[in-house]
């Protein structure tokens, strides 16, 4: 239901203790200076977007203040408008022109008082409205905002005033504000799983919603400190890499939701109490760790931002949450990585990925129950141009496969041959353990033709540290040849790069590399680890 309101109804809904601020919102944030341009905004007549509310019967078992003012009771039972978005616009609107609730103290980092500046300049640009503390007002040129919706006020304000001219204007500016409609978007909804529905597809245009702290505030907070428990496994996993896991309410969410309901939908818990959450929680736990264990033991991934996709340790949560204590099956091992790797290469998680991973999630179970799973049957076909048209970037799905694909043969250093310690490289997202195989000083200052592949394709990077690129600097492949390590055979092997490295052609090399990295993720995908190794691991 679309409902412009004016201001002045606003600031009395808010009064009244109608509107109010979920526990789930964020705190306000907004700066003086950016209340102070939304004022300008309003005057000009520019957009500065709606407000969604939800109206709803049911009172939230934790709430917020609106800004520093603690709000009211509400006047009456029903409704209570929920603000969803909107909240720093509302926030700033009431604390400008509000005047019953009192006053906080002035502090720039929280809230400063807002003024009409009759001397700013007065173009598209520029703001006519500034944030003052009381020692940088100038009555004869700052008038306070505050005073627009309190009629004695307004006219005290307004006698103060020892110029005509400044009286005509700010009865024009007053006037403005006072006809000022806010778009206000409300529905209403008791219904718990269409609330949640609405949330999800709010987030997904963008809105900040939070979907677990609306049902931590709703359903959980009382009995069962969720964020706590989520704390919790964060510091648990933190020596394994991986305490940004407890860190992303989401993705915790979505696992709690596989282990307790086999649906990784965070609508699936909307009807589960805290003392069922509580009681199986610890399942959550020991199934997240075992799924994390698959991961470091088998793929090398020592941190979550290594992995592909964050979503992927949602089917694996699954698989770990039954029969816990037992070994896995070499025969599970390897369905699981094969559907890791086609996961992985085919973008399959990439754009709007729930129904695959709750699909992946049924079939993860069945795997683990002993029942006829298609998890792995996922189209391996692969782009031919996978690794010499994509940039490499570690924020990218595509590169993340590629260092954990080169991880998997046991990396070994140019310069000493030695094996390249992963634990260290891929344990810190942010360092450059890795670098062109093609020096990019070389390829740029002998203008090599590029023939079309980028400088910075994923098949011109190999594990290279800062030291040994730093020796290698501008050398050609042929130039830097004597300086590596033996056996050089088993170097060039363990990063998976060909002979044509050495010949200096530039055309030849991403050709060939290229074609040996696909048939190598082609094995992944239809064996699983290159080197066949069987690790049994149990939980």
């Amino acid at each position: 239901m679309s409902e412009p309101v004016q201001i002045q109804n606003l600031i009395s809904r808010v009064l009244q203790g109608q509107i109010r601020v979920p526990g789930f919102q964020r705190s306000f944030v907004w700066d003086p200076d950016r209340a102070a341009l939304l004022m300008d905004s309003i005057y000009k007549g520019y957009p500065f977007g709606s407000i969604l509310l939800w109206r709803t019967k049911s009172v939230l078992k934790t709430e917020k203040s609106l800004g520093g003012f603690e709000l009211p009771a509400p006047a009456q039972d029903y409704p209570i408008d929920y603000v969803l978005d909107g909240q720093q616009r509302i926030t700033s609107i009431f604390a400008t022109f509000q005047t019953e609730l009192a006053e906080q103290a002035e502090d720039p980092a929280v809230w400063l008082p807002i003024y009409y500046d009759f001397e700013a300049q007065t173009d598209a640009q520029d703001s006519k409205f500034v944030a003052l503390a009381k020692d940088a007002v100038d009555p004869n040129r700052h008038f306070a905002l505050r005073s627009f919706f309190d009629p004695v006020g307004f006219s005290r304000a307004q006698r103060a005033l020892d110029d005509d001219a400044k009286l005509e204007e700010i009865v024009k500016v007053q006037s403005r504000f006072s006809g000022t409609l806010i778009p206000v978007e409300t529905f209403a909804e008791e219904d718990r799983a269409s609330v949640a529905i609405v949330f999800e597809r709010v987030n997904r245009l963008g809105i900040k919603l939070d979907t677990f702290q609306l049902l931590t505030a709703w359903t959980w907070s009382e009995e069962f400190d969720l964020q706590t428990k989520f704390e919790d496994l964060s510091e648990r996993f933190d020596e394994f890499g991986f305490h940004e896991v407890g860190e992303d309410n989401d993705l915790m969410l979505r696992c709690a939701a596989t282990v307790l309901r086999g649906d990784p939908s965070p609508t699936a818990l909307i009807d589960v109490n805290g003392g069922e959450v509580r009681s199986a929680f610890d399942t959550v736990g020991k199934a997240l760790e075992g799924a994390i264990d698959f991961l470091r033991s088998n793929l090398h991934v020592r941190h979550l931002r290594f992995l592909p996709y964050s979503a992927l340790l949602i089917p694996l949560t699954a698989y770990f949450s039954k029969k816990q204590g037992q070994s896995v099956p070499s025969a599970d091992r390897d369905a699981l990585l094969r559907w890791f790797w086609r996961t992985s290469f085919t973008h399959r998680y990439s754009g709007n990925p729930s129904r695959n991973v709750k699909s992946d999630v049924v079939e993860a179970l069945k795997l683990r129950d002993g029942e006829p799973s298609e998890l792995d049957n996922v189209p391996t076909t692969m782009d031919g141009h996978f690794y010499s048209d994509r940039a490499f970037n570690t924020g990218t799905v595509a590169t993340k496969a590629f260092l954990l694909q080169l991880a998997g043969h046991h990396p070994r250093s140019f310069m000493s041959g030695s094996p390249v310690d992963l634990d260290k490289v891929l344990s810190e997202p942010n360092r450059r353990e890795y670098h062109h195989c093609f020096p990019k000083a070389y390829l740029v200052n002998n203008e090599v033709d590029l023939g079309g592949y980028r400088l910075d394709c994923l098949a011109n990077f190999a594990f290279l540290n800062r030291a040994e690129n730093r020796e290698i600097s501008d050398k050609a492949p042929s130039g830097y040849k004597a300086l590596m390590g033996s056996p050089l055979p088993l170097i060039l092997q363990s990063q998976v790069l060909p002979d044509a490295l050495f010949t200096d052609n530039w055309h030849e090399f991403i050709t060939d590399r290229s074609a040996e990295l696909i048939l190598d993720a082609e094995d992944l995908m239809n064996t699983g680890l290159p080197d066949g190794d069987a690790i049994q691991l149990s939980y």
